[in-house]
């Protein structure tokens, strides 16, 4: 129950230095292997240059000091100088960070940082669009668990980024109830004995499923699939204390819907699973 306490919150901890430091190892031995042998053979072992990094295009930049940290893991001489805060608008043609020092290091970090700074302000700059778009409600727009394997501890700290909210960080952390589980249990079981200070959440599909889920009162009830206007009857019902979670099929081009029916959570699986990577380059001075 580490993240327990930070659900849907956006206080949840900055990114732990050791878990990306694990995250980053990793990625270099993925990505290099026992050496990278053409930077070997072609490129001078004292040679010293500078580059800078890029934006190719406008995006929301999101991982700069975790790409610093990949230049570092590599070559701790290296000098990685920030230009543009973590969480700023970046524009087309601005200069992110410039690094200097071995060129050998350089080129043999480009890679990793790049893939991790690029998908990361990737997810930042989506989840932005969302909560955007669903202005000036207040509803709340979540993750999911449709995370790369390995790099969701990453994602989610980008969604907090473009200003959205983390749902479960992993299984351990709330009593989730969904379709697969009530088809085994049968839908109309008794909620299991939940343990002390575990929030609850029930899926329901339909009016009737919800109401059985209501019974129970939980913290959340995920309207899953439902239509809109059976979500709206859902928020009507006297609910005490119970949040609606809107799930499923939710677009950026229908999310401010949603958002109108008073739902208190609308999660959305593409912020993380569907992301395009921002485009930047690493260019040498």
């Amino acid at each position: 129950m580490a993240y327990a306490k930070y659900f849907l919150s956006k206080n949840r901890p900055q990114l732990n230095a050791q878990e990306v430091k694990s995250i980053i190892k990793r990625a270099l031995i993925e990505d290099i292997g026992r050496g990278d042998i053409t930077t070997q053979l072609s490129i001078p072992e004292s040679l010293s240059i500078k580059a800078k990094l890029i934006a190719k295009e406008d995006f929301l930049l999101c991982g700069i000091q975790i790409a610093r940290a990949v230049f570092k893991a590599v070559d701790p001489n290296l000098k990685f100088q920030i230009k543009i805060k973590e969480g700023s608008l970046v524009l087309n043609k601005n200069i992110l960070a410039t690094i200097s020092g071995n060129a050998r290091s350089i080129l043999t970090a480009e890679r990793v940082a790049l893939n991790l700074l690029s998908f990361l302000s990737g997810v930042a700059t989506k989840t932005k669009k969302f909560t955007d778009k669903i202005q000036p409600f207040k509803t709340k727009i979540t993750d999911t668990r449709k995370t790369v394997p390995g790099l969701r501890l990453l994602q989610k700290y980008a969604v907090r980024i473009g200003s959205g909210y983390n749902h479960r960080m992993r299984l351990d952390e709330m009593v989730l109830i969904k379709d697969n589980h009530l088809k085994i249990m049968g839908n109309h079981a008794k909620l299991p004995k939940i343990p002390k200070g575990y929030k609850v959440e029930i899926e329901a599909q339909s009016l009737n499923e919800f109401k059985h889920a209501l019974s129970f009162k939980p913290d959340i009830i995920m309207l899953d699939n439902m239509r809109i206007k059976d979500i709206k009857k859902a928020v009507a019902t006297p609910r005490k204390s119970t949040k609606l979670e809107a799930s499923g099929g939710i677009r950026l081009g229908n999310i401010k819907k949603y958002a109108a029916t008073g739902v208190e959570i609308i999660s959305v699986g593409e912020l993380t699973d569907s992301v395009s990577s921002a485009d930047i380059s690493l260019e040498i001075i």
